[in-house]
C-alpha cells in the first residue's frame, strides 16, 4: 500500500497544519510541492484530489482528503499511539473530548478569519509590492484583541488551550501565530503574559522549528 503524501505548498497555513501534525507524530511522508503560482491547484489533476481547488490534499493509502483540520484529526486518531499524542490525555473522556473541539471550533471561527486578514495584509501583501491597508489592519486587530482576551483568561487556568497538555487545538494555531509574530500584530500576543507563554511553548516545539524555519 502507498505510503502518506501531502499535496501542497510550504507557505500555505493550512498545509503547515497537516506538516506539524505529521511532524509531531513523527511520521514518513511524501510532500508534492503544488505550485499555486501557476494555478496548479485549480487543474483537473489537482481538483480530482480537492475539488474546492485549495491546499492541501492527502492520502494515506487508498484513503484520500482535503480540509486541513479534518486531516489532523485523522492523523491523530488514526495513529494515536505513535509519536505525541494530540488528543485530550484521556481521548475516551467525552467531555475532555468537547472541550477539545470547542477549542478547535474557536480557532476556526474566532481566531483564524481575523489573524488570516491580518496575515493578508502585513506579510503577503507586501511580498507581492503592495501597501497594507492600516484602516483594515486597525480594525481586524480590534477583533484578534477581543479573542485574545478570552485566551488570556483561559490560560490563566490551563497551560494550553484545551487543558494541561497539547492537543490539536494548540497545534492548529501555529502556523497563523507564526506569520503574525513577524509583524507590528505581535503585540497583542506580547502584552498578554499568559498568551505569550503560550505562544512561546507551542512555537518552540521540535515539530514547529521543523516548519517554522
Amino acid at each position: 500500500m502507498a505510503g502518506i503524501k501531502v499535496f501542497g505548498h510550504p507557505a500555505s497555513a493550512p498545509t503547515m497544519r497537516v506538516l506539524l501534525t505529521l511532524h509531531e507524530k513523527n511520521l514518513d511522508f511524501e510532500f508534492v510541492h503544488v505550485d499555486l503560482m501557476g494555478g496548479e491547484h485549480k487543474k483537473e489533476a489537482f481538483l480530482a484530489r480537492n475539488p474546492f481547488g485549495q491546499v492541501p490534499a492527502f492520502e494515506d493509502g487508498d484513503l484520500k482528503l482535503f480540509e486541513s483540520r479534518a486531516i489532523t484529526q485523522y492523523i491523530a486518531h488514526r495513529y494515536e499511539g505513535q509519536g505525541t499524542n494530540l488528543l485530550p490525555a484521556d481521548s475516551k473522556n467525552i467531555a475532555h473530548y468537547a472541550i477539545m473541539a470547542i477549542g478547535m471550533q474557536v480557532e476556526a471561527h474566532q481566531f483564524e478569519p481575523v489573524a488570516a486578514k491580518l496575515v493578508s495584509e502585513q506579510v503577503f501583501k507586501l511580498k507581492k509590492g503592495l501597501t497594507t491597508d492600516q484602516a483594515v489592519v486597525a480594525e481586524e486587530e480590534a477583533k484578534l484583541d477581543k479573542v485574545l482576551d478570552v485566551y488570556e483568561a483561559r490560560l490563566k487556568e490551563f497551560k494550553y488551550l484545551a487543558g494541561d497538555t497539547f492537543t490539536l487545538t494548540d497545534l492548529h494555531h501555529i502556523p497563523t501565530v507564526k506569520y503574525l509574530l513577524g509583524t507590528p500584530t505581535k503585540k497583542l500576543f506580547t502584552e498578554r503574559p499568559r498568551v505569550n507563554e503560550w505562544v512561546a511553548e507551542i512555537t518552540k516545539r521540535p515539530a514547529s522549528q521543523k516548519i517554522l524555519q
